[in-house]
């Protein structure tokens, strides 16, 4: 789905999710989800070229994969936490989508922790 497709189903759904609002308020924040669900499904081709791309180039380096895998999974849980929250904001919930970041930022840092001593070990061993 290129962007003129995704631009256009949000703006559908924006509307949509407006008329649904004053009504059924519940609908309106499931019709929120199914959209960016059915975006992030319709991305799926693309995540994965990238994903494919970085693999490569972390081989071709001779980088332990390993710390692929950890990006990427601080990646997605940034890109998850940020989904979750604004869901959660979508539907009135602000204080939960301050939760949700919250929780995103301390599994970031837990997972970074592992990269920041290599960075680190790889510094010290550069200093004579």
């Amino acid at each position: 789905m290129e962007i003129v497709q995704v631009v256009a189903l949000g703006l559908i759904a924006a509307v949509f999710t407006l008329f649904l609002k004053e009504t059924k308020p519940e609908l309106a924040v499931f019709l929120s989800i199914t959209v960016g669900v059915i975006i992030f499904l319709s991305l799926l081709k693309h995540i994965a070229r990238v994903l494919h791309i970085l693999q490569e180039i972390t081989v071709r380096a001779n980088i332990n994969i390993l710390y692929l895998d950890i990006l990427l999974k601080i990646i997605g849980i940034a890109y998850i936490s940020e989904f979750g929250a604004q869901i959660c904001r979508d539907a009135g919930e602000g204080a939960t989508a301050s939760k949700i970041e919250f929780a995103g930022k301390i599994l970031i840092l837990v997972l970074a922790v592992p990269l920041v001593v290599v960075v680190l070990e790889t510094i010290m061993g550069l200093i004579p």
